[in-house]
């Protein structure tokens, strides 16, 4: 058992613990179930759930979305927009995204699947040095897909680079409305409470 101020009680039988919990108008808190034996802590159970909802949401927050962006593609794409969409899948890589490359194949060009594992394969030999292929080309119907990772470095310099751009907050100057938390009741006077 671990006393309110941190302090080690030791192994107390559990009446004993609720006594001294009701002593000192504490809660008994369980906060290493899976330890043998379970460690409790006299504390105020309100403000324990409080501060884990805070870790909780701080987590969250500091959690990472993982987005997929995708490129359509067809197996006979002129030179000049194949570049085009290289171009924009470096940009995604760049930022941190993940890449799905997508093949659609229409009549007779199904019959030719090796027109879209070439594409595919060209697009992640020109692209290598920004990102990997995580899942490589499969066929799924009508269309064959890939998908594109960026490596840890670039992922890591596009966070760098998007939280070097995000602006401080601005000090309010003469003239702006602030909120207060303070909320100004307007004064009733005895004719217009009537």
């Amino acid at each position: 058992m671990v006393g309110p101020e941190g302090e080690q009680v030791g192994i107390v039988p559990l009446e004993r613990a609720l006594q001294l919990a009701a002593d000192v108008d504490l809660d008994l808190v369980e906060v290493a179930p899976m330890a043998r034996p379970p460690v409790c802590k006299l504390m105020d159970f309100g403000k324990f759930k409080y501060e884990s909802a805070l870790k909780a949401r701080e987590a969250r927050r500091n959690q990472q979305q993982t987005v997929i962006k995708e490129m359509k593609l067809r197996p006979k794409i002129d030179p000049h927009d194949y570049e085009t969409k290289k171009g924009h899948v470096v940009r995604f890589l760049k930022a941190g995204d993940k890449v799905k490359v997508t093949i659609m194949f229409r009549g007779r060009e199904q019959s030719r699947p090796e027109l879209g594992f070439r594409l595919l394969r060209r697009l992640s030999e020109e692209i290598s040095e920004l990102g990997f292929v995580e899942a490589s080309p499969k066929q799924d119907g009508r269309n064959m897909i890939m998908v594109l990772a960026p490596h840890r470095a670039t992922k890591a310099a596009a966070a760098a680079t998007i939280a070097a751009n995000a602006r401080p907050p601005r000090e309010p100057r003469e003239g702006d409305v602030v909120a207060t938390a303070e909320a100004e009741v307007p004064e009733v006077s005895e004719a217009t409470a009537e």
